[in-house]
């Protein structure tokens, strides 16, 4: 699913000859603007198909992974800088991020073993950790933004949905629970494949219904593809955590750290 949206945001992005939703924002003004969108669309496509076939999937995620966390800091970081107090750059923010941790989960999974002698702290059980921490930072920002947006996002509920405001309140700390309980590793599988489920069923239950009722403008249709991309992004990550317990509850740094010591000293 998430190779299949990066193709389809990739021929979207070569058919309008512009940035798809993932790709923003991108100044009008800014040098080479065509070329680079031009490129957005190529990384996407190419990408895409490549992880489709185990040969090439280890390489189509390397390439996917730098790109996007290049495009994490020059643009989507750069807008924090100018806006630090603005809700919808942490926003904008973290959509990058989860799609990152998605590409850096596929990384750390298929890397071999020459990347991992080069940048063994970004493959592996290393890798794997750096992704969840990054998805976990990024749901804050979702779930604040549905309490400063909180009639905005309850007006996008389905009318035949109860309680609308009250919904949108329990959605965003559902965002906030889940960042937490994958920080502490308090039931962390359970947490991320809810998130994602999350993201999955806003996708289908909001913007899905839109576009088949055939009255979606440009927005809603970006809207569409970028949840499309988060919820696919979250299955990605909810997978790394395959045989782990649902209801794990990782042990404490502090007790690790005291039982080190106690073998160091046996009369501890």
């Amino acid at each position: 699913m998430f190779a299949a949206i990066l193709i389809t945001l990739g021929v979207q992005g070569l058919i309008r000859g512009d940035f798809t939703a993932v790709w923003q924002p991108v100044p009008t003004g800014a040098p080479a603007r065509a070329v680079l969108a031009f490129l957005c669309a190529v990384v996407s496509l190419a990408s895409g198909v490549g992880l489709l076939w185990r040969r090439t999937a280890a390489s189509a995620a390397r390439v996917l992974l730098a790109y996007l966390v290049l495009w994490l800091l020059v643009w989507r970081a750069t807008a924090i800088v100018r806006a630090p107090t603005g809700v919808l750059s942490w926003d904008g923010c973290a959509e990058t991020a989860v799609i990152v941790a998605a590409a850096w989960v596929l990384y750390a999974t298929l890397a071999g073993d020459r990347d991992t002698r080069r940048i063994g702290f970004a493959t592996g059980q290393k890798g794997l950790r750096i992704a969840r921490v990054l998805y976990a930072f990024a749901l804050v920002p979702f779930g604040l933004a549905h309490f400063a947006y909180v009639k905005e996002t309850a007006s996008l509920v389905p009318g035949w949905f109860p309680s609308h405001t009250a919904l949108a309140i329990v959605t965003g700390c559902a965002f906030l629970a889940a960042s937490v309980a994958v920080l502490l590793g308090v039931c962390a599988r359970l947490a991320v494949s809810l998130s994602a489920l999350e993201m999955g069923l806003f996708t289908l239950l909001v913007w899905v219904p839109v576009v088949v009722a055939g009255s979606a403008n440009a927005y809603q249709w970006s809207e569409l593809a970028i949840s499309s991309a988060l919820a696919a992004a979250g299955w990605v990550v909810a997978d790394s955590y395959r045989g782990t317990p649902w209801l794990a509850v990782a042990k404490s740094p502090w007790r690790r750290l005291e039982r080190a010591r106690q073998v160091r000293d046996p009369r501890g």
